[in-house]
Formats: C-alpha cells, structure tokens, sequence
C-alpha cells in the first residue's frame, strides 16, 4: 500500500481455485494496473527460493483463475493486467513484478 497499491481482494476463492491478492496500482489517465499476485513463503532458502514454485501449471491455473475473475467483475475503465510473485523467506518479502 506504500506503493500505491489498493487492495481489491485477499485469498479470492472459486471453484477452480484461489487467488492470494488482487490489487489495483492506479496509473495515468485513468489506465489503471490490475495486479494478480500468488504469495510462496518457505521458511529457509536450503531448497531454492518460493519463486520456484510458481511453476508453468500454476502460472496457466493462475491465467484461468483471472480470467474467471475479470469476466464477474467487469471491471470498468482502461486496465492492464500483470502477474505478480510475492517470495517471502522469513522476514524478507521480494515482489516480482510481471513474472509471467
């Protein structure tokens, strides 16, 4: 939220699945950002990092998964959609932006 970003929902849920976090990052006229963003956390790196994780299956689920969400929310104005990975090991949080 530091950033700009609006929070439109957390852990949004249908019958294919889930989302972690929708977000909206306001941008020129009026062309807003519509973030989708998967969350991986792992408790230590010994095993790569939780990016890895977010592998091609869970990136076409995640597609689909949005898909489901833009068409019964229709959301209105100019927007482009990203696909964001949050990794979080510990403390430390590392946004990947337009991951895939």
């Amino acid at each position: 939220m530091r950033r700009g970003y609006r929070v439109v929902a957390r852990n949004w849920r249908c019958t294919a699945g889930e989302i972690d976090l929708i977000l909206v990052l306001p941008g020129a006229a009026g062309a807003d950002v519509l973030v989708f963003c998967e969350v991986k956390a792992r408790a230590g790196s010994e095993f790569g990092g939780p990016e890895g994780a977010v592998n091609w299956a869970k990136q076409r689920r995640l597609r689909r998964l949005a898909a489901t969400w833009l068409a019964a929310e229709k959301p209105r104005g100019l927007v482009t959609v990203r696909f964001d990975v949050a990794a979080v090991v510990g403390a430390r949080v590392q946004v990947i932006e337009a991951a895939f």
